[in-house]
Protein backbone atom coordinates (compact mmCIF):
# COMPACT_ATOMS: atom_id res chain seq x y z
CA UNK A 1 0.00 0.00 0.00
CA UNK A 2 1.16 3.53 -0.70
CA UNK A 3 2.10 5.77 2.20
CA UNK A 4 -0.58 7.94 3.85
CA UNK A 5 0.57 11.55 4.02
CA UNK A 6 -0.87 14.80 5.34
CA UNK A 7 -0.37 18.40 4.36
CA UNK A 8 0.90 21.08 6.72
CA UNK A 9 -1.25 23.68 8.49
CA UNK A 10 -1.75 26.86 6.47
CA UNK A 11 0.74 29.71 6.71
CA UNK A 12 -1.35 32.84 7.29
CA UNK A 13 -0.25 36.46 7.41
CA UNK A 14 -2.31 38.98 9.38
CA UNK A 15 -3.99 40.24 6.20
CA UNK A 16 -3.67 37.61 3.47
CA UNK A 17 -4.35 38.76 -0.08
CA UNK A 18 -3.15 35.75 -2.07
CA UNK A 19 -3.50 32.07 -1.22
CA UNK A 20 -0.93 29.91 -2.98
CA UNK A 21 -2.18 26.33 -3.07
CA UNK A 22 0.14 23.45 -3.74
CA UNK A 23 -1.19 19.92 -4.18
CA UNK A 24 0.50 18.25 -1.18
CA UNK A 25 4.16 18.41 -0.06
CA UNK A 26 6.68 16.18 -1.80
CA UNK A 27 8.97 13.77 0.01
CA UNK A 28 11.79 16.22 0.76
CA UNK A 29 9.33 18.85 2.03
CA UNK A 30 7.64 16.28 4.27
CA UNK A 31 11.00 15.20 5.70
CA UNK A 32 12.00 18.81 6.38
CA UNK A 33 8.47 19.81 7.49
CA UNK A 34 8.72 22.82 5.18
CA UNK A 35 6.61 24.17 2.37
CA UNK A 36 8.64 23.83 -0.84
CA UNK A 37 11.54 22.31 1.07
CA UNK A 38 13.16 20.66 -1.95
CA UNK A 39 16.05 22.98 -2.90
CA UNK A 40 15.47 22.14 -6.58
CA UNK A 41 11.88 23.45 -6.45
CA UNK A 42 11.61 26.87 -8.10
CA UNK A 43 8.97 28.21 -5.67
CA UNK A 44 11.15 30.34 -3.42
CA UNK A 45 13.38 31.50 -6.29
CA UNK A 46 10.32 32.68 -8.24
CA UNK A 47 9.00 34.65 -5.26
CA UNK A 48 12.42 36.20 -4.61
CA UNK A 49 12.55 37.27 -8.26
CA UNK A 50 9.05 38.77 -8.12
CA UNK A 51 9.86 40.84 -5.03
CA UNK A 52 13.52 41.58 -5.87
CA UNK A 53 14.53 39.78 -2.67
CA UNK A 54 17.91 38.21 -1.96
CA UNK A 55 17.47 34.46 -1.31
CA UNK A 56 16.85 33.51 2.31
CA UNK A 57 18.19 30.31 3.86
CA UNK A 58 16.31 30.11 7.14
CA UNK A 59 12.80 28.65 6.84
CA UNK A 60 11.34 31.02 9.44
CA UNK A 61 12.75 33.94 7.42
CA UNK A 62 11.10 32.53 4.29
CA UNK A 63 7.74 32.33 6.07
CA UNK A 64 8.14 35.87 7.41
CA UNK A 65 8.91 37.00 3.85
CA UNK A 66 5.69 35.56 2.37
CA UNK A 67 3.62 36.83 5.30
CA UNK A 68 5.08 40.33 4.90
CA UNK A 69 3.78 40.31 1.33
CA UNK A 70 0.27 39.11 2.24
CA UNK A 71 0.81 35.61 0.86
CA UNK A 72 -0.80 32.58 2.52
CA UNK A 73 0.40 29.04 1.79
CA UNK A 74 -1.58 25.82 1.93
CA UNK A 75 -2.38 22.73 -0.10
CA UNK A 76 -5.52 21.67 -1.92
CA UNK A 77 -5.09 18.11 -0.60
CA UNK A 78 -5.21 17.49 3.15
CA UNK A 79 -4.65 13.74 3.23
CA UNK A 80 -3.86 11.15 0.58
CA UNK A 81 -1.87 8.05 -0.19
CA UNK A 82 1.21 8.46 -2.36
CA UNK A 83 4.31 6.50 -3.16
CA UNK A 84 7.20 8.87 -3.87
CA UNK A 85 6.61 12.53 -4.65
CA UNK A 86 4.79 12.53 -7.97
CA UNK A 87 1.28 14.02 -8.07
CA UNK A 88 0.40 11.29 -10.58
CA UNK A 89 0.80 8.74 -7.74
CA UNK A 90 -1.78 10.40 -5.45
CA UNK A 91 -4.67 8.14 -4.43
CA UNK A 92 -7.74 8.61 -2.22
CA UNK A 93 -7.21 12.32 -1.79
CA UNK A 94 -9.21 14.27 0.75
CA UNK A 95 -9.25 18.03 0.21
CA UNK A 96 -8.41 20.67 2.75
CA UNK A 97 -11.31 22.97 3.66
CA UNK A 98 -10.45 25.75 1.24
CA UNK A 99 -13.97 27.25 1.36
CA UNK A 100 -13.79 27.39 5.16
CA UNK A 101 -10.42 29.10 5.06
CA UNK A 102 -11.74 31.71 2.62
CA UNK A 103 -14.66 32.45 4.96
CA UNK A 104 -12.24 32.96 7.88
CA UNK A 105 -9.77 34.95 5.77
CA UNK A 106 -12.07 37.27 3.80
CA UNK A 107 -9.16 39.47 2.65
CA UNK A 108 -7.94 36.78 0.21
CA UNK A 109 -8.68 37.97 -3.33
CA UNK A 110 -6.75 35.45 -5.42
CA UNK A 111 -6.00 31.74 -5.26
CA UNK A 112 -2.89 30.83 -7.23
CA UNK A 113 -2.83 27.07 -7.77
CA UNK A 114 0.74 25.83 -8.04
CA UNK A 115 0.36 23.36 -10.89
CA UNK A 116 -2.34 21.26 -12.47
CA UNK A 117 -3.04 18.82 -9.63
CA UNK A 118 -3.67 21.62 -7.14
CA UNK A 119 -6.03 23.33 -9.59
CA UNK A 120 -7.82 20.09 -10.49
CA UNK A 121 -8.35 19.15 -6.84
CA UNK A 122 -9.71 22.60 -6.01
CA UNK A 123 -12.11 22.55 -8.98
CA UNK A 124 -13.25 18.98 -8.30
CA UNK A 125 -14.13 19.73 -4.67
CA UNK A 126 -15.29 23.35 -4.61
CA UNK A 127 -17.41 25.16 -7.18
CA UNK A 128 -14.90 27.86 -8.09
CA UNK A 129 -17.67 30.32 -9.00
CA UNK A 130 -18.94 30.09 -5.41
CA UNK A 131 -15.58 30.76 -3.76
CA UNK A 132 -15.82 34.52 -4.29
CA UNK A 133 -12.19 34.92 -5.34
CA UNK A 134 -10.28 34.73 -8.59
CA UNK A 135 -8.63 31.35 -9.17
CA UNK A 136 -5.67 30.97 -11.51
CA UNK A 137 -3.66 27.92 -12.49
CA UNK A 138 0.04 28.69 -12.37
CA UNK A 139 2.83 26.63 -13.89
CA UNK A 140 4.16 24.15 -11.35
CA UNK A 141 7.29 25.17 -9.50
CA UNK A 142 8.21 21.48 -9.16
CA UNK A 143 11.67 20.41 -10.30
CA UNK A 144 10.15 17.36 -12.03
CA UNK A 145 9.81 17.98 -15.77
CA UNK A 146 6.28 17.58 -17.09
CA UNK A 147 4.33 17.79 -20.28
CA UNK A 148 4.01 21.58 -20.04
CA UNK A 149 7.35 22.45 -18.46
CA UNK A 150 8.32 26.10 -18.82
CA UNK A 151 11.65 27.84 -18.34
CA UNK A 152 12.32 29.68 -15.09
CA UNK A 153 11.83 33.03 -16.86
CA UNK A 154 8.50 31.90 -18.33
CA UNK A 155 7.33 30.76 -14.89
CA UNK A 156 8.30 34.09 -13.31
CA UNK A 157 6.39 36.00 -16.02
CA UNK A 158 3.20 34.01 -15.36
CA UNK A 159 3.57 34.07 -11.57
CA UNK A 160 3.71 37.89 -11.79
CA UNK A 161 -0.09 37.69 -11.73
CA UNK A 162 -0.02 37.50 -7.92
CA UNK A 163 1.44 41.01 -7.79
CA UNK A 164 -1.81 42.47 -9.17
CA UNK A 165 -3.60 41.89 -5.84
CA UNK A 166 -0.64 42.48 -3.54
CA UNK A 167 0.54 45.86 -4.84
Amino acid sequence: MDKKISSFPPVLPNVPKVLILGSIPGGVSLEKRQYYGNPRNHFWAILYELFDQEPLDDYKDKLDFVKKHGIALWDSIGICYREGSLDANILEEEPNDIAGLLKEQATIKLIACNGGKSHQTLRNNFPVANLGVEVVKMPSTSPIPGKYTKSFEEKVAIWRKILTVIS
